[in-house]
């Protein structure tokens, strides 16, 4: 959900060869303007518009500091009836340069969705970037029935890697693991888990003004724990995602 903040810091970590640019407001605040379209919201390697396109909007305010706040904005479509057509994260966190090879991104991020407030939740997360490789770790909570007052928390945990290829080509690689705690995904068979993996691999490019990236993504849920938790069968399987952004 925060793929093109952590697209914009990923620019920051690689300033000598990025061309993302900021609106400097004076020498300690810079704001960051980027709007985005993909031809798939995926978050975790879950769609969250039934495979279709997404436009996206992220407003990030900058301190010299490291310390950063923003809002995120996402088009979304879970069918099912479901009323909400927006995802609205606010987020405020740190990015530490420890050095020119080592970093530390740790935010909090508010989840709200117009119309649906069930699906309301807060999260917190740290990247750490060691030489490109990363390790990350998330705990998320939404308090999903208000009038029980009961909280639903899951987990997710991922490696990775990024690096600069030839001909300035940027290249993410991860691999994450998901825990909801409780068994929510169910197999023809009757079985069940609680947790499933996804992954997916990036290639980014500037060309005329424009930020370029094609991801492949995929989970390792069945069409059947795919349609038991997300209610179809075709949102949670391998696919091809392209985007297109400026930061501004």
């Amino acid at each position: 959900m925060k793929a093109l903040r952590n697209l914009a810091l990923f620019s920051l970590a690689l300033a000598p060869l990025a061309s993302a640019q900021a609106l400097e407001l004076n020498d300690e605040f810079a704001l960051n303007i980027t709007p985005a379209l993909v031809s798939d919201y995926r978050a975790s390697g879950l769609s969250q518009t039934q495979n279709d396109p997404a436009a996206q909007l992220d407003l990030m305010l900058t301190h010299a500091s490291g310390l950063y706040a923003g809002i995120w904005t996402s088009s979304v479509d879970y069918g099912l009836g479901i009323q909400t057509r927006q995802e609205l994260d606010y987020y405020a966190g740190y990015y530490w340069q420890i050095n020119d090879n080592i970093s530390l991104d740790t935010w909090t991020t508010r989840y709200e969705y117009p119309n649906t407030s069930a699906f309301n939740m807060n999260d917190v997360q740290s990247v750490l970037d060691v030489y490109g490789v990363l390790l990350s770790g998330k705990y998320s909570s939404n308090l999903h029935d208000p009038q029980l007052n009961e909280e639903e928390d899951f987990s997710s945990w991922f490696v990775g890697y990024q690096t600069m290829l030839p001909l300035e080509i940027g290249l993410r690689a991860t691999y994450e693991t998901v825990d909801y705690k409780d068994d929510v995904f169910w197999s023809t068979d009757g079985s069940s888990r609680a947790d499933y993996n996804d992954w997916e691999v990036k290639l980014s490019k500037n060309l005329w003004n424009l930020d370029w990236s094609v991801s492949y993504i995929d989970t390792d849920l069945s069409d059947t724990e795919c349609e038991s938790f997300m209610g179809y069968r075709d949102v949670c399987g391998s696919t091809v995602v392209a985007g297109v952004s400026t930061t501004f």
